[in-house]
């Protein structure tokens, strides 16, 4: 690339979100991978948010990268809910930004002609169908991030060929093993549903755009991103490349985290199972309850992050209130468990020692954290994309996957005593705690100099490079 020192010649990539938790922490990462490349990083805020750890995390990356990373307000018109076939905040909030992504216009033209100039935008793949027809007409490259699996990626890419057919058990997509009808986010089985039409919409968009950059690596998934790069999926496809994992930064963690990891500190290496099912998984009391006696029967230290409530800014109660009075004084009296009701620092949870299974339900961020960390897995899907992000979890041999538990919040509860039954047969499967810190170094060696991931994304940059320079040797 060129001199570093040259900020005429310096990339300058505009990043847009979406919505939730799930969505914003990869392109904060992605923000902070960039800056590191020695780009110049404009990131796009939505006004409203709908979380307020949304709020927060965006706070934070401005105040770590002041200089190499600049926001641009991107004002949402108001949102006719009746209009959209749905009921949760964050399909709604993806709708709203799509329906006001003609404001971008201004707001890309104007950053089209800083100094630098942009160089490109990276989009969530949520609002693809809406903003590459906006990058094409002002001439803007346009790259999607796709924040899960490159398995789910394959979904995303082929499923409008199934609208209008009547879905098998078994789903077969070209170059890749079978899907299970099963592991389909429910709203895909609705053709009417807001995901859904915009899921179909965003598929097909696909192909218009310049690349896809997808937060996985190789060697956790090669057969899907060999399958989708030599076009066996759809035919079309722009380059595929894998940046994977993207790595956890230093303006991500919450203060008053301290007392988790204190606790930790007092803790036997690889004794505490971390329990968490992620920023927008809302739990019944029932459930959560089964789940918090499950831990306590196990005999095993755990950290467990309670969550009643989809979105952050309605939680009122107590975690005494949510978790039962009687089992929270059970918890404390053994000092075996730590219970938290808020947005906790996973990755610093994950990161300690102590720390040596993670029950979760799967979203990608929290599989690309434990892969890098090295800790095993029991996949408990909730809902989403996460059935088959835990065939990926399982195949790949990072965790174990109880198919049997079904789809969380929908359907029976599940036990405490086989809660307690699965927790102790993670821990003590020696196997898989092995074959994790496998996959932790092949992580580590995808994103370390040399490695697939690194390879992908200075590729890309040095392609912008190379761009800006023609321009100017004209």
């Amino acid at each position: 690339m060129a001199d570093s020192g040259d900020i005429q010649t310096q990339p300058h990539i505009a990043l847009l979100p979406s919505s939730g938790m799930g969505h914003l922490v990869p392109f904060v990462r992605l923000a902070a991978t960039l800056a590191a490349h020695n780009c110049r990083v404009t990131f796009i805020t939505t006004h409203p948010t709908v979380s307020l750890s949304e709020s927060r995390l965006v706070s934070r990356l401005l105040s770590a990268f002041p200089h190499a990373v600049t926001p641009k307000e991107f004002h949402l018109l108001p949102l006719d809910r009746s209009t959209a076939n749905s009921k949760d905040p964050f399909f709604l909030q993806f709708e709203a930004i799509r329906r006001s992504a003609h404001l971008l216009s201004h707001l890309l033209t104007s950053s089209a002609q800083s100094d630098p100039p942009l160089s490109a935008l990276v989009t969530d793949v949520t609002l693809a169908s809406a903003v590459i027809p906006i990058t094409h007409d002002l001439y803007i490259p346009n790259f999607i991030l796709f924040t899960s699996s490159a398995k789910m990626f394959s979904l995303l890419a082929y499923f409008p060929a199934l609208v209008g057919v009547t879905l098998s058990d078994e789903i077969n997509i070209p170059g890749i093993p079978p899907l299970l009808k099963s592991w389909l986010p429910p709203p895909l089985l609705d053709q009417t549903n807001l995901f859904t039409t915009q899921f179909i919409e965003n598929g097909e968009a696909l192909v218009r755009s310049d690349g896809i950059l997808i937060n996985t690596f190789e060697s956790l998934e090669p057969e899907m991103v060999a399958a989708l790069n030599e076009g066996k999926v759809i035919n079309g496809l722009p380059p595929v490349i894998p940046v994977g994992p993207l790595v956890p930064c230093e303006c991500e963690p919450e203060r008053g985290e301290s007392s988790v990891i204190e606790w930790l500190d007092w803790r036997e290496k690889g004794s505490v199972v971390f329990v968490s099912f992620g920023s927008r998984t809302a739990m019944s009391r029932e459930q959560i309850r089964e789940v918090g006696e499950g831990l306590v029967r196990s005999g095993y230290g755990f950290v467990w992050v309670v969550k009643d409530k989809k979105v952050d800014r309605e939680e009122e109660e107590g975690v005494d209130e949510v978790v039962g009075g009687e089992l929270m004084e059970r918890i404390l009296k053994d000092g075996k468990g730590v219970v938290v009701k808020k947005w906790v620092d996973q990755e610093a949870i994950l990161s300690h020692g102590a720390v040596g299974g993670f029950v979760s339900h799967c979203g990608w961020n929290s599989v690309t954290e434990a892969a890098w960390h090295g800790v095993r897995l029991l996949a408990w899907p909730q809902g989403g994309d996460q059935r088959i992000n835990a065939e990926v979890v399982e195949r790949s041999g990072l965790g174990v996957w109880v198919r049997s538990w079904g789809w969380g919040g929908i359907g029976k509860v599940v036990k405490a005593e086989e809660i307690e039954k699965k927790v102790r047969e993670m821990m003590g499967n020696e196997q898989l705690r092995v074959q994790a810190a496998q996959v932790s170094d092949e992580a580590r060696k995808a994103v370390g100099l040399g490695g697939s991931s690194h390879r992908g994304l200075t590729g890309l940059l040095d392609k912008l490079q190379n761009t800006i320079n023609s321009k100017h040797a004209v």
